[in-house]
């Protein structure tokens, strides 16, 4: 099979090594310096340094090569470029399955991934997303990895998902593309909030507290928008919420950890160099609970943090001092 993948960060480097094992694999990145870096050293040194280039990964500076005589296209971009990306791959051409893997939900309009891809590929292209419990870091070493494809198509999900299944990075097939959004989203949110309780010291009891009340909260909002329970209880939803909450690769968790020692957003942010999604999320997900009516007392915690209406100790003695209720 032949791959294009578009965006060159880590995760977009780190699946374009993993599956360039087994595949022919180009890969595509907007800036076209760092593209000729990476032609030049085999490596993405500036986002996943260390790991080197199988043969059958093609580096390429032109989008439009990236995508010629592809199998299946795979975005990586962050969400925000999800929208343009899938409408340049459909000019392109629309019968080719388009599957991503940007997480989160949009700023702007509160929407999710699949319905930015809606408004902008044709009805008939087969599509789905890419999500699950994974750092980049460890997928580009081979390491042991389980992530989901889900599609609205269960047999197209099962088809992708048996064509890039490996030994080591073990993908299983879902049809809940809600669910597995959602999970995908929240996860990032609930890691900056893990993040503000780890840097406050609350210990290893809030931590566990915050993550189990964080999936409720998940599995609210999944439910009320479509999504499955059980979805949310597994590889997309709880296997990345612990993940991320916990693992001191995640960027979002980074975030929240700077933020509870006072730092200034835009500073942690400029010092990241990486993208956290759960930032330009949390206000997402808050508007989107308070449209939908649900409880998401974590979720709103975190973007008044974010907003600077409230300080990160502040917004914790509140969810502190919540009436006790039935789990």
């Amino acid at each position: 099979m032949r791959l294009g993948i578009f965006g060159a960060g880590a995760w977009g480097t780190a699946l374009a090594i993993a599956f360039a094992r087994d595949h022919e694999v180009r890969l595509w990145g907007r800036e076209t310096h760092q593209q000729r870096d990476m032609q030049r050293q085999r490596c993405n040194a500036r986002y996943l340094p260390g790991a080197e280039f199988p043969p059958a990964l093609i580096i390429e500076t032109e989008f439009e090569a990236a995508a010629d005589g592809a199998d299946l296209f795979l975005v990586v971009t962050p969400l925000a470029g999800l929208r343009a990306t899938a409408r340049a791959l459909r000019q392109i051409d629309p019968a080719v399955p388009l599957l991503w893997a940007c997480k989160g939900i949009d700023a702007e309009n509160c929407q999710l991934p699949h319905e930015i891809v809606a408004d902008e590929v044709a009805e008939s292209t087969p599509r789905g997303v890419l999500t699950g419990p994974s750092f980049a870091a460890e997928v580009a070493r081979n390491q042991p990895t389980a992530i989901t494809i889900a599609s609205p198509r269960a047999e197209e999900a099962l088809a992708w998902s048996q064509e890039l299944h490996q030994a080591r990075l073990r993908i299983y097939a879902n049809d809940d593309v809600v669910g597995a959004e959602v999970g995908g989203a929240v996860k990032n949110v609930m890691a900056i909030a893990a993040g503000i309780s780890d840097g406050l010291g609350f210990g290893l009891n809030a931590r566990a507290a915050l993550i189990t009340r964080g999936l409720a909260e998940m599995a609210r909002l999944g439910v009320a928008l479509g999504g499955k329970p059980e979805t949310l209880m597994g590889l997309a939803g709880m296997g990345d919420l612990v993940l991320t909450c916990t693992g001191d690769l995640s960027r979002n968790r980074k975030v929240g950890l700077a933020l509870a020692t006072g730092q200034a957003l835009p500073a942690i942010l400029a010092d990241l160099g990486h993208v956290a999604e759960g930032v330009s999320t949390a206000q997402a997900v808050d508007t989107l609970a308070r449209r939908r009516g649900v409880d998401m007392p974590i979720t709103s915690a975190v973007a008044a943090v974010l907003r600077g209406e409230v300080s990160p100790d502040s917004a914790v003695e509140a969810l502190l001092a919540r009436d006790p209720k039935a789990e």
